[in-house]
């Protein structure tokens, strides 16, 4: 006599989903935050330095799993090198072991010039290649792959090292990680309390309009406090420019984790990994942050430190 077959395990409830990815996101972070809060400026640094070089391996390959999954080809291996060379080498700069101080535009010709090399690196290996007749996609690609992995989430370390902030980084990173990951977290909990309006189903089913405005609210919300209990570790900064970091930040975030959704889907695949409980892989941790960096950088550099830009804020919000 056969056995019955066995009920398949229910889902877990909403409020379990959430409380493992916050525990996740926590200890993650906690991590980063108690190594750059530690004391040592070489231990901060270096550690910091491994924890992003370690994101980016582990994010690359689980981006090249996507690609593979797909049934396309890449180089793996160079673009998981390409993505630990580069944020080692702007690391390198930025603390001026080679010789050269980092200032942003040489660190920015540095970036140039590896990537040049990177693509004549993949051409090279296409040149060798005696089964691969798919050279525009491998090199496509792997080239995306750094880009969108390792090259975005090298501005974390231009935000952390950034040479006018005299150590003050730190807490631009803090400020950072917290306003992006709160408009995660109000997005999550406010659609999943009232969401009823879907964004983009056929991308991302969860989504919904009222999610999407409940980040905003709880990331300016978040903005605005830590930029007020932070004072002047966070050096240009005003109420002005706490609301519309705010509410750029997290837009940005939402745009990021849909884009992340984009590749799980053509992949077929829920999660990019399983190396979070809750959250899935790096990618699904790192999604909002991806391309929240630039654009927090750009605003450091030409908005927050920029003499003309500050004198112009000033007078709007003295």
């Amino acid at each position: 006599m056969s056995e019955p077959a066995s009920t398949p395990a229910p889902p877990p409830s909403k409020a379990k989903v959430f409380v493992r990815r916050l525990s996740s996101t926590l200890v993650l972070w906690g991590i980063v935050l108690a190594a750059l809060f530690s004391g040592s400026k070489l231990i901060s640094d270096v550690v910091f330095m491994l924890v992003l070089v370690t994101l980016a391996i582990v994010g690359l390959l689980e981006f090249y799993g996507l690609v593979e999954k797909e049934g396309m080809v890449c180089f793996k291996g160079w673009g998981v090198f390409g993505g630990a060379a580069l944020l080692i080498g702007t690391f390198l700069h930025l603390e001026g072991m080679l010789g050269i101080h980092g200032t942003p535009a040489r660190v920015n010709d540095f970036e140039t010039v590896f990537l040049i090399l990177f693509v004549l690196g993949l051409c090279f290996l296409q040149f060798l290649s005696k089964s691969n007749t798919k050279g525009i996609l491998a090199i496509s690609t792997t080239l995306f792959g750094l880009m969108y992995v390792a090259w975005l989430l090298n501005f974390l370390q231009k935000i952390y090292l950034f040479p006018t902030l005299a150590g003050d980084g730190k807490f631009y990173i803090l400020y950072f990680i917290l306003v992006t990951k709160f408009s995660d977290t109000g997005a999550y909990a406010v659609g999943s309390l009232i969401g009823k309006h879907k964004m983009i189903p056929r991308i991302s089913p969860g989504k919904t309009w009222e999610g999407f405005g409940g980040a905003i609210v709880v990331s300016t919300g978040a903005s605005l406090l830590f930029a007020h209990l932070a004072g002047p570790h966070l050096p240009g900064m005003t109420w002005v420019h706490a609301v519309i970091l705010g509410v750029l930040l997290s837009t940005a975030a939402v745009v990021g984790d849909l884009i992340e959704s984009i590749f799980k889907r053509e992949a077929g695949v829920k999660d990019s990994g399983s190396f979070f409980p809750g959250i899935g892989g790096i990618l699904d941790l790192l999604d909002s942050l991806l391309f929240n960096a630039p654009l927090m950088y750009l605003y450091l550099r030409h908005v927050l430190t920029n003499p003309g830009t500050k004198s112009v804020v000033q007078s709007i919000a003295p």
